[in-house]
């Protein structure tokens, strides 16, 4: 047996500085970091101060010990390149906007700290405290901090949360050939979150301009990294993904700067993408103000052992002895940084009336009470100006089928918008996806309708960054059931983050997906996720149908700013529709706007999706029992957008409701529409509203049992006509 013994097969490099590589530095640049290091370092404490004072609410997660990873990076990157980072990021934010505000020429040593630094010192921290003058309105606090226009996409609560988002911005960096890369900055806990590998696979498959900066600072919470890891050295994930890697002490200043100058470097000149893993310190427990000794996880000597290295304290020795600073200058930088977290806290809160009592916060910063739901989904500007259309607006009609609906449309978005993105498992392949659903348009933009691996998480973060920087982007999800394996990112992250950072982003992400209930799929391929989303208030869900109404929602989807699911069932992909003859594909129909299919006087029967078209087929059966219903196919399906008054004067005709769903019951979104209803139009209601879904239960793979599970013709027959004439079985 012939054996040979393989080594790794990418760039990996430990990189440490030499005595003279202080020296080497460049000068200004050295006392910027310094300057930077500081701040971040008297920010700090003053955060642990209000938060002893309970002037901060909710959490802290304090990063002193890691103020070299900021400075040092953030001093190598170009004011045009964008950052992400995790729940302990205030000193990578407030690294990344300073070197934004500040001039490039500003010299700590000889100029006082020019007033826009200082105006970002004061935002930081009121946003921290969740004031409304924070870069956020003090909807994001600590943990989500957002400055964009330095830069900032955005910090993150959730571990390894912003790694997909941050191959996102990276890959619309690559789009827009900006020549700008992505930093993410992320900790030892991360690493072992399977969206930090799904991103970065994606991250090697596609070469995108990206550093994945490990701050790997030892523990996550309480728990050893040795304890949580196979492998010593995080970096080594690299060699799974194709990417150069690099490993740097975190504090050593000159090693960290250069490191992530040369990532920078290569990055732009096309190179693979980069992680780069920091072995730091943090000096406090995961949350608060106490060491981790205090916790009984760590001891006291290894903690001294770490601390007697800082880099707070050891780089202006360094930076006195390179000749670059005197101990005067070093003094004055020191008290500069400290007189701007004075200058902020005082701005942002009222000292106690005496020492001994705390302080507390000007009452006049928090944010009012009635902005509380600004933000959570867009104003709809970006929609004003359409001129919708219904069917009664065209006179000719050819027929098309609904999938044929869907490649035709969303071909049109391509052809229209050169940086438009389709991503999703097979939606390259097979001349036009798994279903035809992007029939004739792999071939005709190869480069912008992408296969992915099999790692919903990943792409779907990848199109929440790819949205958040204005590249409009479709996603499909081959089953609904695969939306529960990239939960975090489609709730969690496309879900919230409008509002989570206080409406300073916007998010134009279409995701696709294909309804396969009744088709034999099984528990795990046939849910129906309307439920599931519309708990969650940034997503605007829409049903279409027919290939008309899809058409038509899908340009409005793709023209709104918020994130938008399309739902599309199985049983009307092959069936040809009505749309506007020679091609047509460029109507808006409108959000929140239920279509009336059938006029009717007993009873108001509300569907969605294939239903529609269900109950039509239905009527002859209804009128052999006496029952007109009017039918009314909602559309659009999340909440806030739904047509209540269509729905209202519906329901003041017939005096009855049913909302008819092919959703297993605990998934679908009647028991929520029929409350809303019963709140709303009691007073015109003369029977209870019925809700009419499948059994509450996984679909089963048996025919037989699927058919039993699933809603029936007899049995929406018998409760319509039951609740049109008031009789209650």
């Amino acid at each position: 047996m012939e054996k040979k013994k393989l080594k790794p097969g990418i760039d990996w490099q430990r990189w440490s500085s030499q005595q003279d590589d202080v020296a080497s530095l460049p000068h200004v640049a050295s006392a910027r970091m310094l300057f930077s290091m500081l701040l971040i370092n008297a920010f700090e404490r003053g955060v642990i101060d209000l938060k002893r004072d309970d002037c901060v609410w909710g959490p802290i997660h304090i990063s002193i010990g890691q103020e070299a990873v900021a400075a040092g990076t953030m001093a190598a990157l170009q004011k045009g390149d964008k950052i992400a980072g995790s729940h302990r990021a205030h000193h990578v934010f407030i690294a990344k906007a300073l070197e934004y505000l500040v001039p490039e020429d500003w010299d700590p040593r000889e100029s006082s700290f020019p007033e826009p630094g200082q105006e970002m010192v004061t935002k930081t921290l009121a946003e921290i405290m969740g004031l409304s003058t924070g870069y956020c309105g003090g909807r994001g606090g600590s943990m989500h901090l957002r400055y964009a226009d330095a830069g900032v996409l955005g910090t993150n609560a959730i571990v390894a949360g912003g790694v997909p988002l941050s191959a996102g911005a990276a890959f619309a960096e690559k789009i827009k050939e900006s020549g700008s890369i992505v930093v993410c900055f992320l900790g030892d806990g991360a690493v072992n979150q399977g969206s930090f590998h799904e991103a970065s696979n994606l991250a090697g498959l596609w070469g995108l301009p990206i550093i994945y900066f490990i701050e790997n600072n030892q523990y996550a919470v309480a728990t050893a990294v040795e304890k949580a890891c196979a492998i010593e050295d995080l970096s080594l994930h690299a060699a799974s993904y194709g990417m150069n890697s690099r490993i740097v002490d975190g504090y050593d200043v000159p090693a960290i700067y250069r490191s992530v100058a040369e990532a920078a470097k290569s990055l732009r000149a096309g190179a693979e993408p980069y992680i780069i893993e920091s072995k730091c310190y943090r000096h406090f427990h995961h949350g608060g103000d106490l060491p981790g000794s205090a916790y009984g996880y760590r001891d006291k000597s290894e903690e001294q052992k770490w601390m007697e290295r800082d880099a707070v304290t050891q780089f202006p020795v360094a930076l006195v002895d390179a000749g670059i600073c005197t101990e005067t200058q070093i003094a004055a930088i020191k008290e500069a940084a400290e007189s701007a977290v004075r200058t902020a806290i005082n701005e942002c809160t009222v000292a106690g009336e005496s020492d001994e009592l705390p302080r507390s916060v000007r009452v006049e910063l928090w944010p009012k009470p009635e902005s509380v739901t600004h933000g959570v989904r867009s104003d709809g500007a970006e929609l004003s100006g359409i001129d919708y259309k219904e069917r009664e607006n065209f006179s000719g009609f050819e027929q098309m089928k609904y999938s044929d609906a869907i490649a035709k449309v969303t071909g049109r978005w391509l052809e229209r918008d050169a940086q438009c993105i389709v991503m999703g498992e097979e939606v390259g392949n097979f001349g036009g996806g798994a279903y035809g659903a992007t029939k004739g348009l792999p071939a005709a933009y190869p480069d912008r309708v992408l296969n992915t691996p099999i790692s919903e998480c990943g792409f779907s973060g990848l199109g929440l960054g790819m949205a958040m920087s204005d590249v409009r982007t479709i996603v499909e999800i081959m089953f609904p059931d695969f939306t529960l394996v990239a939960a975090d990112q489609i709730f969690n992250q496309i879900g919230k983050a409008r509002y989570m950072y206080g409406g300073t982003t916007n998010i134009p992400l279409v995701i696709r997906t294909r309804i396969a209930t009744g088709n034999g799929y099984g528990g795990q391929h046939s849910m129906d996720p309307v439920g599931l989303y519309a708990l969650f208030s940034g997503w605007r869900l829409v049903a279409p149908g027919n290939a008309f109404d899809y058409i038509g929602l899908f340009n409005t989807a793709m023209q709104s700013l918020d994130p938008v699911l399309i739902l599309e069932h199985h049983s009307l992909y092959e069936r040809q529709f009505p749309v506007p003859e020679e091609g047509d594909a460029d109507y808006y129909v409108p959000f929140g706007s239920a279509r009336v299919l059938k006029e009717g006087k007993d009873i108001t029967v509300l569907t969605y999706a294939s239903m529609g078209t269900r109950m039509e087929s239905l009527l002859p059966e209804l009128a052999e029992g006496g029952v007109e219903p009017e039918i009314v196919d909602l559309r659009t399906v999340d909440l806030a957008s739904m047509d209540f008054d269509t729905i209202g004067e519906s329901i003041k005709k017939t005096g009855a409701v049913a909302v008819v769903e092919e959703a297993a019951a605990g998934h679908g979104i009647g028991r929520r529409i029929t409350s809303e209803i019963t709140e709303r139009f009691f007073d015109f209601l003369d029977a209870p509203p019925s809700c009419i879904s499948s059994l509450d239960l996984p679909p089963p793979v048996s025919r037989e049992l699927e058919k039993t599970a699933m809603i029936n013709d007899k049995g929406i027959v018998e409760t319509i006509v039951s609740s049109a004439k008031r009789k209650w079985r």
